[in-house]
């Protein structure tokens, strides 16, 4: 595996990954992060790259990873979606493969959205934003932070606040200066997010075909 490929719905979340790549992909591993404006503009795009891909010289070489917020959507059904695209162009997915054979492409959820895998690291974010250390005992029993993929009525609403009531974001959370600020204190290795862990093993599997 020669080049890596990966899609994802936001600037906030192609700007986290510039920090976090480094630290989970072996040196050495080419990788290009490419971001949409949106969910549904990454659904919509997505067949019309599929077949932009086929067309290149080192196709043989790529895989790709396509990542999506949940967002309150049904998981399942999602991931369907996402495999469908996948199979009418021609793609072996991870899912199909069953870790038995070489696939292309794997496609992944945030569940329920990017700010769920920032809450996942506890000590990236009162790094982050030390005003939070002033409760951090409290914080650590929160369940933003012991278990961040349940959590209702959305992730990035549920940062919004812990870091209103410390003081940041009077006027909203500005999503691209937190995915930077957490995202470079991050330690990819002690996330307790699954939808993170599992994201972060499937870019680890894939680069090893």
């Amino acid at each position: 595996m020669k080049r890596l490929e990966i899609l994802v719905e936001e600037p906030s979340c192609e700007e986290a990954f510039h920090h976090l790549l480094p630290l989970i992909l072996p040196r050495g591993v080419r990788y290009n992060v490419r971001s949409f404006q949106g969910k549904n503009d990454l659904l919509h795009k997505l067949p019309k790259r599929l077949d932009g891909y086929k067309r290149l010289p080192d196709f043989d070489e790529l895989r790709i990873v396509v990542l999506i917020d949940r967002d309150r959507e049904d998981c399942t059904a999602l991931k369907q979606k996402l495999e469908k695209i996948s199979h009418e162009k021609g793609f072996v997915t991870r899912t199909r493969a069953k870790n038995s054979a070489v696939y292309q492409i794997a496609n992944r959820i945030a569940i329920e959205e990017l700010e769920a895998w920032f809450l996942g690291d506890f000590d990236a974010v009162i790094n982050a934003y030390p005003e939070l250390k002033r409760n951090s005992s409290r914080l650590r029993r929160r369940k933003e932070f012991t278990n961040p993929d349940s959590v209702e009525g959305g992730t990035w609403e549920a940062l919004e606040k812990l870091l209103q009531r410390a003081g940041y974001y009077s006027s909203g959370l500005q999503k691209l200066d937190a995915a930077r600020k957490i995202s470079q204190l991050m330690q990819p290795d002690r996330n307790i997010s699954p939808s993170f862990i599992l994201f972060r093993d499937t870019l680890r599997e894939i680069v090893k075909q």
